[in-house]
């Protein structure tokens, strides 16, 4: 689900371009594989479409987003150096420095049928860590790439997510198929353990961390997600069903479910001085060729 004022600009680019959208600059394009809208506040894909298909296209965001230097809810925001409110003092922003930092495009690599994006922050985010966001959209898949390198000299741990919003028919609607056995942390039972009795349906408010490296499939009664990873041990499921956030409109509420790649307190990452780690998330239609 694209915003009307973000449509628009799509509507007016060809090839490639950079417009101003909420108070950011946004990286687009309308190519002939697809359509593409990137923040560069936050590294953040906001929208994709492939061009094989009509209407809003695979992700959700939100209409009023907050203004800068507030986030924007949707797309793929990246959280890094830690996922949800795991700083290491306590008191660092929710979900990291880089989804409200200002980011540089690296790079533009045209491909077959589609198109390699590289971005990374203008401004030093950690004493020791530095990430990277590398973006492919063509027309069969998205896939996004968070990159950390360790600088410094001592260890590091990390968490970071690659946080999902899918646009679907209706969040109630939705079945997730590959966490079937799979243990979880509910956050809203405090983060009290359970494993998953069958295929996942979203029936109300959702946020759990899955301990799960598996392939998954996002059914939503029309379409059919295929969702893998790299990198990651957790998959976080959250909808807020009627407890919406107040950047969110109440009629938008039940059109988005997010499924995100991540790497959390069931699965945080040492890093040594000189390693890197690579997170990412591959989507694509179960429809589609990979």
């Amino acid at each position: 689900m694209i915003p009307d004022s973000l449509r628009q600009l799509l509507d007016a680019t060809q090839g490639q371009r950079e417009a101003e959208w909420q108070g950011r600059r946004v990286l687009l394009f309308n190519a002939d594989w697809g359509e593409l809208a990137v923040s560069l506040q936050g590294a953040q894909v906001l929208h994709f479409r492939p061009a094989s298909e009509h209407g809003d296209g695979w992700l959700w965001v939100t209409s009023t987003p907050q203004a800068v230097p507030g986030t924007i809810r949707g797309g793929i925001p990246v959280c890094w150096p830690w996922f949800a409110d795991e700083s290491p003092d306590g008191r660092g922003p929710m979900h990291g420095t880089a989804r409200q930092a200002e980011w540089r495009l690296d790079g533009v690599d045209d491909e077959d049928e589609g198109v390699e994006v590289h971005f990374s922050p203008t401004t030093r985010l950690d004493e020791q860590l530095t990430p990277r966001v590398v973006i492919h959209a063509s027309a069969r898949r998205l896939h996004v790439e968070l990159i950390t390198e360790h600088l410094g000299e001592t260890p590091v741990k990390l968490t970071a997510a690659l946080h999902t919003y899918f646009t679907v028919a209706h969040a109630h609607q939705c079945r997730i198929e590959g966490l079937a056995g799979a243990r979880y942390l509910d956050k809203r039972l405090d983060f009290s353990e359970a494993h998953q009795q069958g295929e996942l349906g979203v029936r109300g408010p959702l946020d759990r961390i899955y301990e799960s490296n598996r392939p998954l499939v996002l059914d939503d009664g029309v379409r059919r997600f295929k969702i893998a990873k790299q990198g990651s041990d957790s998959t976080v499921v959250w909808h807020p069903d009627t407890d919406l956030p107040g950047d969110t409109p109440t009629d938008a509420g039940h059109r988005f479910l997010c499924v995100e790649a991540a790497c959390t307190r069931i699965d945080p990452v040492w890093l040594v001085p000189g390693a890197q780690h690579l997170l990412a998330t591959t989507l694509t239609h179960e429809d589609m060729p990979q």
